[in-house]
């Protein structure tokens, strides 16, 4: 997580983790070579009023001099300002086209060979044609 450079980005997701709202949603979608993207709480098997609420929140733009390079996970949004909410992806490429516009705040330390197995997963359009499913997200102190 780099807090230095997106602080409500990574607090979003970190709160989203410790809550347990990212259990059960699936990476929706796929792009290959390039991103997988969670985040989606309608995927979640205990969608209803409360995550829908937290959906609903927007993040003020962060969009910083971090690199969009293979393992950085960023918050996606719309091409309005703001937009973000809980959905974020995951880099399996650099894709500098993304530099100075999305929320870089974390990068994948260990696991970028799941990252590509999910990359790699059949789909059908930028959809996995069998979900791929975050089963439990939890917030574990780094030991660097």
């Amino acid at each position: 997580m780099m807090p230095e450079v997106a602080p409500e980005a990574v607090r979003n997701f970190l709160n989203l983790s410790a809550t347990r709202s990212f259990d059960t949603t699936t990476f929706s979608r796929v792009v290959k070579n390039f991103v997988i993207q969670g985040g989606n709480l309608q995927t979640s098997e205990k969608w209803g009023a409360e995550l829908a609420k937290r959906q609903q929140k927007k993040l003020p733009d962060e969009p910083g001099l971090v690199k969009h390079v293979r393992g950085i996970v960023s918050m996606a949004r719309t091409e309005e300002p703001n937009s973000a909410t809980t959905h974020f992806f995951i880099l399996v490429n650099a894709a500098p086209h993304l530099d100075s516009k999305f929320a870089a705040f974390g990068t994948v330390t260990k696991g970028m060979e799941v990252v590509d197995a999910i990359n790699q997963a059949p789909v059908e359009g930028d959809k996995p044609e069998k979900p791929v499913k975050i089963t439990r997200a939890v917030v574990t102190p780094c030991k660097n």
